[in-house]
């Protein structure tokens, strides 16, 4: 029986996008990751604001 012990193969991009040890990867990828949670946080933020707005006016009266 032959056992093969190789490493796997590394990631395409050469470094991982976070390593087992929860190290960020290059900053370029970290700045893609802040801008899509930017894209959704930023129209979800505004939407819990209009929700809690219309609520309040529904209930005071």
């Amino acid at each position: 029986m032959s056992h093969d012990s190789s490493p796997s193969p590394p990631d395409p991009g050469g470094v991982p996008a976070v390593s087992g040890d929860g190290v960020p990867g290059p900053p370029t990828r970290r700045a893609l990751t802040v801008l899509a949670w930017l894209w959704v946080g930023a129209p979800l933020c505004y939407g819990v604001y209009e929700l809690v707005q219309k609520a309040a006016q529904l209930f005071s009266g």
